[in-house]
């Protein structure tokens, strides 16, 4: 029995997410219970890179963007990859998705270029937060304070920089989503 049975987790993501940044998580939420839907802006399939240029694996979509409820979820996850936040960013739909879970209280969880996509639904200001050396000046910039730490965890948001934090990212994805709504949470 794991700590996240009868969890429903999104997993939001584009062509271009970096392979490990979904796969490694997705792999630890389903070990611990969860039930994970690959959420994306258009239906079909996604597919992974390796860095920056070269592509990978080919992901089923389980919902689109269009169809889900962030009401259905208890908690977020969006993963890197250069060219994924950068797809995620350009649909309305996709941001209203994300700040819905932060209007709730929801636990969320980004990491290394993923939180391009949470400066976008403008919910960084006042938050601690971490990411991919080069998104720093982007997050300070819109009010977060940027800290280099593996994993920064801040009232159910969760972040890492980079594949080689994965495994504290993991072990505090599993820990905020287990806890549910979180009071400082907030769009």
């Amino acid at each position: 029995m794991g700590q996240l049975n009868n969890k429903n987790i999104a997993v939001l993501a584009a062509s271009g997410f970096e392979e490990s940044e979904l796969t490694s998580p997705v792999q630890r939420l389903k070990e611990e219970g969860a039930n994970v839907h690959i959420i994306s802006i258009k239906a079909g399939k996604i597919q992974a890179m390796k860095g920056d240029k070269d592509w990978t694996i080919e992901l089923d979509v389980d919902k689109v963007v269009s169809e889900v409820d962030a009401a259905d979820y208890h908690g977020l996850m969006l993963p890197g990859g250069v060219l994924n936040p950068d797809a995620i960013r350009g649909s309305e739909e996709a941001i209203s998705f994300v700040k819905a879970f932060f209007e709730a209280g929801k636990p969320v969880a980004a990491i290394c270029h993923a939180p391009q996509i949470l400066i976008t639904a403008d919910v960084v200001k006042g938050r601690k937060l971490t990411s991919y050396q080069t998104v720093k000046v982007d997050l300070v910039n819109a009010g977060a304070e940027w800290l280099d730490e593996e994993v920064v965890v801040d009232q159910g948001l969760v972040t890492s920089r980079s594949p080689k934090d994965l495994p504290a990212f993991n072990d505090k994805i599993v820990e905020e989503f287990a806890e549910g709504v979180h009071d400082g949470q907030h769009a």
